[in-house]
């Protein structure tokens, strides 16, 4: 990774712990039952932690991941807008499938599911707008990923895979992808256990599910997930000493 790369990513982390600072300390309610059950400090620290995780969310993933790709020599735009050309059919199927997922009726496979939408070669064709959290260009390959919370609802994951679909039956040759950018469970993939999102993906098994360390992989190459979490401790070492001010 280049140290302009590196420098960065220490930037948005900065950013989005100043900001949380200065939203907790303006914004200092008193607790009297929390502090006298648990401490001052603790109380002001899981403020912090509330107003941190909000302010790093989806938007500085985004960036951190475009930064990471363009450093890898790839192509990547954020929110990234394309016209879908779709077989009237093909639009249709995808409509039967998310019912039958959502209600029960069918499981989540993504092969089966791609057989099934790309059979409709005749008839009409509409066009449609999608966006993509992230798209991503190696060479003649090109990358589309839908960023969402660890623990995304069932509405987000379904509106993820009609996109994905869309996608797919536009060009077979796109890559499409849910992007997870940490396992809530564990470091394996296995580990795993949000179940809400399994009605729409198979979320241990499906290729088109990225998890962690896979997600980051697919952005900028293997081992930029452990080179990442280097740079949030060695921005965690100097932001800690900040955080000894809340609750005083």
């Amino acid at each position: 990774m280049k140290l302009k790369t590196k420098n960065q990513i220490i930037e948005i982390l900065n950013r989005c712990v100043e900001g949380s600072l200065r939203r907790v300390e303006k914004d200092k309610t008193h607790r009297p039952f929390h502090e006298a059950l648990l401490t001052r400090k603790l109380v002001a620290a899981s403020a912090f932690e509330r107003s941190f995780s909000t302010s790093f969310g989806q938007g500085p993933i985004e960036e951190i991941s475009k930064i990471l790709a363009l450093d890898s020599g790839a192509e990547c735009e954020r929110q990234y807008e394309i016209q879908v050309n779709v077989n009237k059919g093909a639009i249709d199927e995808i409509g039967k499938i998310l019912v039958a997922l959502r209600s029960g009726e069918a499981k989540p496979n993504w092969t089966r599911e791609l057989s099934k939408i790309q059979a409709h070669k005749k008839g009409d064709h509409v066009v449609q707008k999608v966006i993509s959290d992230l798209w991503i260009k190696r060479g003649n390959e090109q990358s589309f990923i839908s960023i969402k919370t660890v623990k995304p609802n069932l509405d987000q994951t379904e509106i993820v895979k009609k996109t994905m679909l869309l996608l797919k039956g536009h060009d077979s040759e796109f890559k499409t992808y849910l992007g997870l950018y940490y396992n809530p469970g564990g470091d394996n993939r296995q580990d795993y256990n949000w179940t809400m999102p399994n009605k729409i993906f198979d979320m241990l098994n499906d290729e088109c599910v990225l998890i962690g360390s896979d997600y980051w992989a697919t952005v900028a190459g293997e081992n930029i997930y452990d080179e990442l979490l280097e740079i949030f401790k060695s921005v965690g070492n100097e932001t800690r000493k900040k955080l000894e001010r809340i609750g005083q």
